[in-house]
């Protein structure tokens, strides 16, 4: 390579601080742009799809569908919908394979998932642990989007998983990962400026139920 080459040539792009060990995950760790393209080049179902759909878009489809939840006062919908946000980003450090081989490999990705779940949490501005009302939603809805997302991508129910979930009414849309990526950065930002401050009150159990662009999802006629 000749001098004026090398003085013309595009810098090195720099690269985000990707997650690493997940027996090390602290909140001062946690990179939000890193995560953001992992979830969104992370396959569902561990890639067992005919059509590529990414867990960053999952996170999206899961908040859209906690903000439109009634009875729910504004500022702890809006901090309701960032843990919907974040509940899928321990794919960045551990994938997203679906059920573990063995009850030892189970008991594994249990202990690091908590622990990268309140890392993230925390960094996020959110309380580490959830009210367990909140979980139970966030559990039910995550339960609904795979529903629906098996239903618009033709994907059996999984295996042993006993009666399917209602899926949720709307209809998805896979997008590309690089969309996914923007989306979800941009919805963690926007979010994380509304509940600052909010995850220390303590919230009021709820109960939980458009056309979204932001999530890739059509409301159903």
């Amino acid at each position: 390579m000749t001098e004026g080459t090398r003085r013309n040539a595009a810098p090195a792009e720099t690269q985000p601080a990707w997650p690493g060990d997940p027996e090390n995950a602290a909140a001062e760790a946690v990179a939000f742009e890193a995560i953001a393209h992992l979830l969104a080049n992370t396959c569902r179902w561990g890639g067992r799809t005919r059509r590529f759909y990414s867990v960053a878009q999952h996170a999206l489809v899961m908040a859209g569908e906690v903000e439109t939840l009634e009875g729910v006062p504004g500022a702890d919908r809006r901090a309701l919908t960032l843990h919907a946000l974040l509940a899928p980003a321990r794919a960045a450090w551990l994938g997203d394979r679906g059920e573990p081989a063995s009850a030892k490999a189970a008991e594994r990705a249990r202990r690091l998932g908590e622990r990268i779940d309140r890392a993230v949490r925390e960094a996020a501005g959110l309380e580490a642990d959830p009210p367990e009302s909140w979980a139970e939603i966030l559990r039910l809805v995550d339960r609904m989007a795979d529903a629906a997302e098996r239903r618009d991508l033709g994907l059996p129910p999984p295996s042993g998983a006993g009666a399917m979930f209602p899926p949720l009414r709307r209809r998805v849309r896979p997008m590309r990962p690089e969309r996914a990526a923007r989306l979800w950065l941009a919805r963690l930002h926007e979010l994380s400026a509304s509940a600052e401050g909010e995850a220390a009150r303590s919230p009021e159990p709820v109960a939980a139920d458009t056309d979204d662009p932001e999530t890739g999802a059509a409301a159903a006629p």
